[in-house]
């Protein structure tokens, strides 16, 4: 997939020293779960989250003490743009503002009158900080419930709308959005519907989506889907789990929908089946544990690891290289050529050596 012949057009939105939106390179976020009054513990963590692949960390902040943290993350040295999350009180969201954050995630609707979100507004302006409109399924104003009878995409939209409007009545452009639903199907529609309503870069996430394994199933189906339409700019997977698994799934459903130059190492293996003449489950697995252990994954490039030279050839075909097994060896493909044959007992050694080749190309 091509991803950007397909990507929705969209204003360009700079968030510290990066951008999203436009022809910006898709975001991969996650969010610290430290007590964020504890400097050390969330600086460690914002270093590791940055360490593990991500493009943007969001913090809670939830009073004016805890805004000295974003101060704390700035002179640590970390240059990962930092996301202030605020909820009802507008003075936390002018503080941060103050101390330097590079973005902040509001509900207008939850930060009191609309004079409050005007002062939030022109402090943000002021230090050309962006701010993004959280709607949450779980968290809508009592009206729109109230009309709609449920969470339900339309409902997430107008909640959206309302806000962008709030924000823009005070002069405020540099908006990204985002509308997240427990229900994978809820999150595509509102994002398909709202993204042609206006231009704003969309975040995409499946709310609560649970615990890593089906968490990651569910935001796979949900961020998937409309990273396949050509929706979304920044990403968060939302896990029951340790932050940095987020960001390692993040990465995994841009691999696996293959947004090109983002995506790293695209393996690609067949199920096996009884022409199979390698054990190619275990030759997989300690295929991924080598490349990663290598230093390899992220390389853009796709490998074979097919289990038989009947349809193993064919099927490598659109791969840059990879095998497919015989009896008692493998041939080794590149471009779709067979350029050579592997003893059974090191296949996965040799084909990370030609891989590391192709590497210092």
């Amino acid at each position: 997939m091509i991803y950007n012949e397909i990507r929705r057009k969209t204003k360009k939105i700079a968030i510290g020293k990066m951008a999203i939106g436009g022809d910006a390179p898709i975001a991969i976020q996650s969010m610290t779960n430290t007590d964020t009054h504890d400097k050390a513990a969330t600086v460690a963590q914002v270093k590791l989250l940055a360490e593990r692949g991500c493009d943007i960390v969001r913090i809670t902040v939830p009073d004016l003490e805890a805004a000295d943290t974003i101060t704390a993350i700035k002179e640590s040295g970390i240059e990962t743009p930092i996301v202030a999350d605020i909820h009802f009180d507008y003075r936390v969201a002018l503080r941060c503002a103050e101390v330097g954050v590079d973005k902040i995630r509001i509900n207008p609707g939850n930060i009191g009158d609309e004079d409050r979100v005007k002062q939030v507004c022109r402090a943000c302006n002021a230090a050309n900080i962006p701010i993004r409109i959280g709607v949450n399924g779980g968290s809508l104003e009592k009206g729109i419930l109230t009309k709609y009878g449920a969470p339900t995409p339309e409902a997430l939209c107008e909640s959206a709308m309302y806000h962008i409007g709030l924000l823009e009545k005070y002069d405020f452009n540099n908006i990204v959005v985002s509308m997240k639903a427990s229900n994978p199907y809820n999150m595509i529609a509102a994002n398909r519907m709202l993204a042609k309503m206006c231009d704003y870069p969309l975040h995409l996430g499946v709310t609560e989506a649970g615990s890593r394994e089906i968490g990651a199933l569910k935001s796979a189906v949900g961020i998937g889907s409309l990273l396949c339409d050509g929706i979304g700019d920044t990403i968060r997977v939302s896990l029951t789990d340790k932050p940095e698994f987020e960001a390692d799934a993040a990465k995994n459903i841009l691999r696996a929908v293959g947004v090109e130059g983002q995506c790293g190492m695209d393996i690609v293996s067949c199920p096996t089946c009884g022409r199979t003449k390698i054990d190619l489950i275990s030759l997989v697995r300690e295929f991924e544990e080598a490349a990663k252990r290598e230093g390899l994954t992220d390389l853009p490039i796709k490998v074979a690891l097919m289990g038989c030279v009947v349809n193993g050839p064919g099927e490598a075909r659109e791969a840059d290289i990879g095998i497919a097994g015989g009896k008692g060896e493998a041939v080794l493909i590149k471009k779709g050529e067979i350029v050579g044959k592997l003893d059974e007992n090191n296949i996965v050694n040799s084909l990370i050596e030609e891989i590391k080749k192709l590497k210092n190309k």
